[in-house]
């Protein structure tokens, strides 16, 4: 394993850790790591409903699957937003692959009652009450309504991510947003 080539703390941005890392610096991808780990969490927590074991594991998942793909990194974007792509991209495939699964087809409501904790450990977009009703949303709802509202994803990428139609997203997130206003007392 490579020793770390970071010199000095002005190679300490993420192109610099990122190219280091994609040498097999271990130390530099650990320094990523611990730059992002709260955000990814995060974004993954919302988007499985706060269940923090699951969460924790498609977060580890995440990483893996960006240590192995920064060789294809292109630059073309922040490293940052490639990376809470791949995290998002990450958990909706096990939201997807959970769905397809007989138990979870009819579990829209098995989601109720299950609370979301600031894991990131700062201020998030959303409040904790409001992530506590968040995390109640039926999976799909709440998945579009993340994406859309919290992480800036635009239909057309939500559909193509969850495999529906555009106008099915446009859909599940006005569904969202109602099922939010009537669970908060219509003050949202």
């Amino acid at each position: 394993m490579p020793a770390s080539t970071l010199a000095a703390p002005a190679e300490d941005t993420d192109d610099a850790l990122v190219r280091a890392s994609s040498r097999g610096d271990m130390a530099a991808f650990e320094a990523l790591y611990r730059r992002h780990l709260r955000r990814v969490h995060g974004v993954i927590l919302r988007l499985v409903g706060g269940q923090n074991g699951r969460a924790e594991d498609l977060t580890q998942e995440a990483f893996v699957r960006a240590w192995q793909a920064l060789p294809s990194y292109r630059f073309e974007s922040a490293f940052g937003t490639w990376l809470y792509r791949l995290a998002a991209n990450t958990a909706l495939m096990e939201l997807r692959s959970r769905r397809s699964q007989p138990l979870m087809d009819s579990a829209d409501d098995d989601y109720d009652g299950i609370g979301s904790v600031d894991s990131a450990g700062h201020t998030t977009a959303l409040s904790t009450d409001l992530e506590r009703v968040v995390a109640t949303l039926p999976p799909r709802a709440r998945a579009v309504l993340i994406l859309h509202d919290v992480e800036g994803w635009k239909h057309e990428e939500i559909a193509a991510q969850l495999d529906m139609a555009v106008g099915s997203s446009k859909a599940q997130l006005h569904r969202a947003r109602m099922l939010l206003r009537t669970r908060l007392g219509g003050e949202a």
